[in-house]
């Protein structure tokens, strides 16, 4: 492995190791408090006891988890159901054929979901039960008691539920849900991008915020913004069709987007040369680089193109309005993964960062399975004959040589305390001329495309 992928491997670890140690000690203080709890409440049974008068213990609720877990089956989960598909997007927000992939996948993963006989040989609870209680709280934002009148689950065994639920998903289906975009991906996205008239353009990026209503008061300082309020923020690059291709989640609300990029892995594949080789030739300058739409703080780097701040002439106006209409994208991303997912739309009750880092990482890769359930990427479009066949972006899965065999980097090697080719690679991303350069290349091939179109 080479230096630069021993450096960012081992900040990788580190960060591991930090979240790992946070989430030790978190569990270290809980498990501190239940003692502490019990303790407390031994005590006052002993003193009640002395007075020589208590009132007996209360008797289990009965939420009768039977006959709902069977209403429950009625309304929507056999062939003949009260309810019909429509009204099970509506309110599990995916179709049925998803969501029983979704709980055959995490049952046979985690068997806490599959029903199980207690001690007294009694039924639990169905899995349909806890998974309509986890979608509940995903989709609804609703608290623990709230749905506890539709499962018919106590608070605690709701929350337990949600906690697996999400670290089941993580487990199962980052790698295919949150995964780099392979050259067929790419090729799509470039070909969009291209019909747009940005040829190279491979997604936009932007910042989220989401409040943090419990945050401890420790934590205050950090994650507090200049209004007061307690946020965590999310990084994201989303494509055409809302696919959210790069999630960053857990920087505190106190820092802007600049911060957020200065921590964020999103281009390590640049720094490391194993980044695909995107050739484009726009107003006839070839550029090997793709690049992301991004709003006016982002810094002007080969990888961003930025909307002009102050547009004085016809073309400007005409390339800031387009840049900003396309760069919507991920807005329009973060907008439907709100009101898909109302848990990260309100403020979060919860206390662990970590639970709602995976919360959140959760409603990423189900919005991502539903894009690639429900979205049409075979319907053919007027300029999209052949979606596989570019006419002004070539790419290949790794820069190829003269000889047509796959160009070898030269490892990266330390040379005192300093790793050259890390920092040639960085540099070159930094630089603002041919930043500049094709920003105005752009904006003349938008007009000579564009401009002349509705006239």
């Amino acid at each position: 492995m080479s230096d630069m992928e021993d450096v960012l491997d081992r900040q990788q670890r580190e960060r591991r190791a930090r979240m790992r140690r946070r989430a030790a000690s978190k569990r270290a203080q809980r498990e501190l408090d239940e003692q502490l709890g019990v303790a407390v409440a031994l005590m006052e049974e002993e003193n009640q006891s002395r007075r020589g008068s208590r009132e007996g213990r209360a008797s289990n609720v009965d939420r009768h988890r039977h006959s709902r877990g069977k209403n429950l089956l009625e309304d929507y989960f056999i062939p003949q159901s009260l309810y019909s598909d429509v009204h099970f997007r509506a309110r599990y927000r995916m179709q049925p054929h998803l969501f029983n992939k979704v709980m055959h996948d995490i049952c046979n993963y985690d068997d806490y979901f599959v029903q199980k006989q207690n001690c007294a040989g009694d039924l639990g609870l169905l899995p349909e039960q806890k998974f309509t209680a986890v979608i509940r709280m995903l989709a609804y934002g609703s608290s623990a008691d709230q749905v506890d009148e539709i499962a018919r689950m106590g608070k605690s065994t709701i929350l337990e539920s949600l906690v697996r639920f999400c670290d089941a998903v993580e487990n199962l289906y980052t790698m295919d849900y949150l995964r780099r975009p392979t050259p067929r991906d790419l090729q799509r996205l470039l070909q969009k991008a291209e019909s747009r008239g940005f040829p190279g353009m491979i997604g936009s990026i932007d910042c989220m915020h989401w409040q943090w209503k419990n945050c401890p008061s420790a934590w205050q300082g950090d994650y507090g913004n200049r209004k007061g309020q307690k946020s965590i923020i999310l990084e994201a690059v989303a494509g055409f069709d809302t696919w959210v291709w790069h999630a960053f989640f857990g920087v505190a609300g106190s820092q802007n987007d600049l911060n957020v990029l200065g921590q964020s892995p999103v281009f390590n594949d640049i720094l490391r040369g194993e980044c695909p080789n995107i050739t484009y030739e726009v107003n006839n300058t070839v550029y090997q680089n793709g690049y992301y739409l991004a709003d006016g703080i982002y810094p002007r780097w080969t990888t961003f193109v930025k909307s002009i701040p102050h547009p004085r002439s016809e073309k400007e106006n005409f390339f800031a309005a387009y840049q900003e209409g396309y760069r919507k994208d991920v807005e329009r991303c973060f907008g439907i993964l709100q009101a898909r997912w109302a848990i990260i739309r309100g403020a979060a009750r919860l206390f662990d960062e970590e639970v709602l880092r995976s919360i959140m990482m959760t409603c990423i890769i189900l919005h991502n399975m539903i894009v690639e359930d429900e979205y049409d990427y075979d319907v053919e479009e007027v300029y999209e004959p052949d979606p596989m066949n570019t006419t002004l972006t070539r790419i290949y899965e790794k820069p190829m040589g003269p000889n047509g065999e796959p160009v070898q980097h030269d490892p990266l090697v330390r040379d005192g305390n300093f790793m050259h080719r890390m920092i040639e690679r960085y540099t070159e991303m930094q630089s603002s001329y041919i930043h500049e350069h094709r920003q105005v290349d752009l904006m003349e091939h938008l007009w000579a495309v564009k401009g002349n179109e509705g006239q």
